[in-house]
């Protein structure tokens, strides 16, 4: 978190005109190493929730199991929504189901952008 908050002040100290989101992002699956420490559950749902507080953007590329509720997506993005609220910053939620994959089964993406990773049982 320290690290995170780190990055975060040094992005903003920069002395330019910033648009739109500043700070550290995660983009769980727009990065190699971010994809195998997910797969590897080094970090979680919960945790980039916490790291929303001093990071950038929120939930950003975040693989879920293709059976995710209605329910369970609602209670996330409220959570993204809260925090946003709370901290007077935008937070987004970029969520990717995964259709017919389930917790512990690797993501398939075949796409120059996205790495796969194991998907993560939701809390």
């Amino acid at each position: 978190m320290t690290a995170a908050s780190m990055i975060t002040q040094a992005v903003k100290s920069v002395p330019v005109k910033q648009v739109g989101y500043a700070g550290l992002m995660v983009p769980v699956l727009e990065d190699s190493v971010l994809a195998e420490r997910w797969s590897e559950g080094t970090y979680n749902l919960d945790s980039l929730l916490a790291y929303s507080a001093v990071c950038g953007t929120g939930l950003d590329t975040v693989p879920l199991p293709g059976d995710v509720t209605d329910e369970q997506i609602a209670r996330i993005i409220g959570d993204v929504a809260s925090l946003a609220y709370k901290w007077k910053k935008p937070l987004s939620a970029r969520l990717l189901p995964v259709q017919g994959k389930r917790a512990g089964d690797r993501t398939g993406f075949v796409n120059p952008i996205l790495s796969n990773a194991v998907l993560q049982k939701l809390p």
